[in-house]
């Protein structure tokens, strides 16, 4: 059984322009121990997918239409409340987009740190070896600068008492990475952990990602647009646009025979040793207007392969041999 399965996932967002659906029937899976990028424009339901795999959308103005979002057996969007509290920080963490923001200036690192720790210990005691009282805080401090120097930080236990503003980009999202792993997770849902960041502190990052996946048999949702990054640490990678995933494979199998016109889009706007000077194609057209998308294939008014067919119903997820599937009606 698959550690996470989203199916048919459908969300629409309610705005002063009226209701947008948002998700489109998403579905991927992610195994145990398995790195998966979830790719894309901006824009095109990869944070909101990420978001619904913890309950995290606000509802309203969200509304789930149908589907579901099964962790380990589990559907969370059906779960009480008490329980899907629980599951965060826990048995999955979160790495939000900006290191900026997702920290608190007004609190120590050291004390933000420990309080997700003891939130996580909670609902399992044995995370601090079941200390109590007094001791139980120590133990969550001591654990919060064992994790700061796990993830790079240097001089740890005295950084611990410093503020998010002393530290560079890179250490503040190195920090949210530990604050994500304290509760020792099965999952770890990134989400564009990269962005902000220079390209010599993005390898540091990836570097430290791909070094944990390895020691603790991490799973992880990796949400991004740079498909450079995908290519480093993924092992299967699932493309969306407008709200649908539209391919679903193994990475190397993604990169060599990209199936559906968008991901051969996004594959030929990237630049490489084969591309003469000038010569990288970009997409025509823009992303659809959720609130008022186009019938059938929402990829239909940009691509060059397009027919009156694909404008009649949305096109089904078939595979495509080789643990590739893709919807599209033209794949082949």
């Amino acid at each position: 059984m698959a550690l996470l399965e989203i199916d048919n996932l459908h969300l629409a967002m309610r705005s002063f322009e009226g209701e947008a659906h948002v998700l489109n029937g998403v579905s991927l899976s992610l195994e145990r121990g398995d790195v998966v990028g979830l790719v894309g424009e901006t824009g095109c339901g990869k944070s909101l997918t990420g978001l619904s795999v913890s309950r995290l959308v606000a509802c309203p103005p969200g509304r789930y239409l149908g589907g579901r979002v099964m962790f380990d057996g589990a559907d969370v969007l059906s779960l009480p409340q008490a329980a899907v509290r629980r599951l965060r920080g826990r048995r999955i963490g979160m790495i939000f987009q900006d290191p900026t923001t997702n920290l608190n200036p007004a609190f120590r690192v050291g004390t933000q740190m420990t309080d997700v720790l003891l939130h996580a210990a909670a609902a399992d005691p044995a995370i601090l070896g079941g200390a109590s009282g007094i001791a139980r805080r120590r133990a969550a401090r001591d654990a919060a600068a064992r994790m700061l120097d796990r993830v790079g930080i240097p001089d740890a236990a005295r950084r611990v008492e410093d503020y998010p503003h002393q530290f560079s980009g890179g250490m503040r999202q190195r920090v949210l990475i530990g604050m994500a792993l304290l509760g020792r997770p099965d999952l770890l849902v990134a989400d564009e952990p990269t962005t902000a960041l220079d390209v010599s502190v993005q390898a540091q990052i990836l570097r430290l990602l791909h070094g944990l996946v390895q020691q603790d048999g991490l799973s992880v949702l990796l949400i991004t647009h740079n498909l450079g990054v995908v290519a480093q640490v993924c092992s299967h990678v699932a493309v969306m646009y407008a709200g649908s995933v539209v391919e679903h494979a193994p990475v190397r199998a993604l990169f060599r025979h990209p199936r559906h016109p968008y991901t051969r889009a996004l594959l030929d706007a990237l630049p490489s040793p084969q591309h003469a000077r000038g010569a990288l194609r970009s997409l025509p057209g823009q992303v659809p207007d959720l609130h008022a998308p186009p019938p059938g294939c929402r990829f239909a008014p940009r691509c060059g392969l397009a027919t009156a067919a694909c404008t009649e119903a949305p096109p089904p997820i078939v595979d495509a041999g080789d643990g590739h599937h893709v919807a599209c009606l033209h794949a082949g």
